[in-house]
């Protein structure tokens, strides 16, 4: 067996977060991932993003989005540079990079400034507002598209201030958005054997992932906002409950749930009460409801309800960051591995998320900045410094 993208060769244009971590699905998956990095700029910005470090260049953050990739150090700016880049793409499936929407352009990274040098590539562009349109020069981060976009009015309890997501929700989405991207365009120039330019913008991405509040609002009018428990907009119970140590979340989010969680819990007779018996009538009961509901989830522990509800009910306990990641369940499905690092020795990291049973997925570090740029110069039959290539090498 073999890998699902062992033989692809992936030039990657990156840095910092979107792009690191798409293209870290396609390395996971067997690609070959090229970093194209500026040694001039110390290269991916991510290798200074601290606090904290495994040595000069190399921190945790860049560990963190750049497994089983290749570094070649490369002015773009440079005649020489275009030169490399040329013959790489010779050689290569695709291009992606995760530049501002202007670049691009003016580095010669689209389909029309390569396809002279292989008809089949494919350009995948993730930028913060788009290549075309009045934004296409900003940068952006995924904070500000969580702002922008109506997730801070969304997120954090009714009365306080707008809140973002704990994570960078839009930098992932977006770099998971543009792997399916980047594959789905390689798979139409595979038939085709033409390539083509495809895009991804992180702003296109936090707009699109309004869904349903958005069609709510596109159709109805209904502007969605805050609800108390992080409650769900429409369906209850489906939010935040106390219980006797702390918090539970609980989400019947089918009409089925409710009479099991109401036997559960000792209270068969709501599930027929007129007040609860429907989504309708809970969602106008809903604060009454959520009383009634703490008042008896408070008599256990979280664990004893999590015991008792046994998958027959949907909930899950409220962790934090370290609780989630020394959870038994988490190692029973193999989420974290190990990596041996060339410094630091054994290093966890958090496993790709697709699996591909009878295969175990490579975990090799983050490389050094330049680490493969000697035996990628070499395959091109070229030395540090010479603009042509060798005499009879290829």
């Amino acid at each position: 067996m073999t890998l699902p993208l062992a033989g692809v060769r992936i030039l990657a244009v990156e840095q910092y977060g979107a792009g690191p971590f798409g293209t870290q699905h396609l390395a996971d998956l067997g690609a070959e991932v090229i970093k194209i990095e500026n040694p001039a700029d110390g290269g991916d910005v991510g290798r200074s993003v601290g606090p904290y470090f495994f040595g000069e260049g190399d921190s945790h953050f860049y560990q963190s989005f750049n497994r089983n990739k290749k570094s070649l150090t490369l002015d773009l700016k440079s005649a020489d540079g275009q030169a490399v880049l040329h013959e790489l793409v010779k050689t290569a499936d695709a291009l992606f990079d995760n530049l501002r929407g202007d670049l691009p352009g003016k580095l010669g990274l689209t389909y029309e400034a390569l396809k002279v040098h292989n008809p089949r590539l494919v350009c995948a562009h993730l930028s913060a507002y788009g290549r075309d349109g009045e934004r296409a020069a900003w940068p952006g981060y995924d904070y500000l598209m969580q702002a922008e976009a109506g997730y801070l009015s969304l997120t954090g309890e009714p009365g306080g201030p707008p809140a973002r997501f704990g994570i960078s929700i839009i930098d992932m989405m977006t770099g998971t958005t543009a792997a399916l991207a980047l594959v789905s365009a390689l798979v139409g120039a595979r038939a085709s054997g033409v390539g083509r330019d495809i895009d991804v913008s992180l702003y296109d991405v936090a707009m699109h992932n309004l869904n349903y509040l958005g069609t709510w609002y596109l159709n109805e009018g209904v502007k969605t906002t805050r609800v108390a428990r992080s409650a769900h907009p429409s369906l209850t119970p489906s939010q935040l409950y106390r219980t006797k140590d702390g918090w539970i979340f609980i989400m019947c989010n089918k009409e089925k749930f409710w009479g099991v969680l109401a036997n559960l819990i000792g209270k068969p007779e709501w599930a027929d009460d007129p007040r609860y018996s429907t989504f309708k009538a809970r969602l106008a009961n809903r604060d009454q409801l959520t009383e009634e509901l703490d008042a008896v989830l408070m008599t256990a522990t979280t664990a004893d309800w999590l015991q008792r509800f046994g998958g027959r009910v949907p909930a899950a306990p409220v962790n934090d960051v370290a609780q989630a990641l020394d959870n038994p369940f988490a190692k029973e499905q193999g989420l974290i591995v190990e990596m041996q690092h060339p410094r630091r020795g054994r290093v966890k990291t958090l496993a790709c998320p697709i699996r591909c049973p009878g295969e175990t997925l490579p975990a090799e570090p983050a490389p050094p900045l330049g680490a493969h740029t000697q035996a990628l110069l070499a395959e091109l039959g070229r030395v540090p410094g010479r603009t042509e290539p060798i005499a009879g090498v290829k």
